[in-house]
């Protein structure tokens, strides 16, 4: 069985004269990240390896569900595979993934993550929204065999504020 957690990045700002890679999150989407990762404290599942896209609204994100979740930052790759936006990338990436790995999250962007939930998974999301999460479970002994997911769970900000 494998287990894919999408975290989509936090509410980020535009107030900063920086390219797409280097805009900051907002007080807002730091706010959410800490309500999440409480949120899904008490459900997650072992986590075998965290993936995040370099952007840095990604990262920041990552770093606080990280620290809100006690998973240890040795379990970390950044990876620009997953500065992907349209959901082929973050597919792709899935695709390869390790087949010892059994539970992996992953912190990017949308539209991609709205795209990879629809596809594989058994809930119809019209967004994911900034630092919600999505987790997948398949009945998959391989990445490569990700198709058909149940959808087991949603956390969404505006649910836990």
């Amino acid at each position: 069985m494998k287990q894919l957690i999408l975290i989509r990045h936090g509410k980020s700002s535009w107030e900063y004269e920086v390219s797409d890679k280097d805009r900051p999150l907002k007080q807002r989407g730091i706010r959410d990240g800490h309500a999440v990762a409480a949120a899904c404290k008490e459900k997650m599942p072992e986590i075998d390896a965290v993936f995040s896209s370099p952007a840095n609204r990604a990262l920041h994100t990552c770093m606080i569900l990280m620290r809100g979740l006690n998973i240890p930052f040795e379990k970390l790759t950044i990876t620009n595979d997953l500065y992907d936006f349209s959901g082929d990338g973050v597919m792709d990436f899935v695709y390869q993934l390790d087949p010892q790995l059994n539970c992996v999250l992953i912190f990017g962007h949308n539209f991609a993550f709205t795209n990879v939930a629809n596809q594989w998974g058994s809930v119809r999301i019209d967004n994911v929204p900034t630092t919600g999460l999505v987790h997948l479970k398949s009945d998959a002994d391989d990445w490569k065999e990700m198709r058909d997911a149940k959808t087991v769970n949603t956390i969404f900000p505006k649910e836990v504020r």
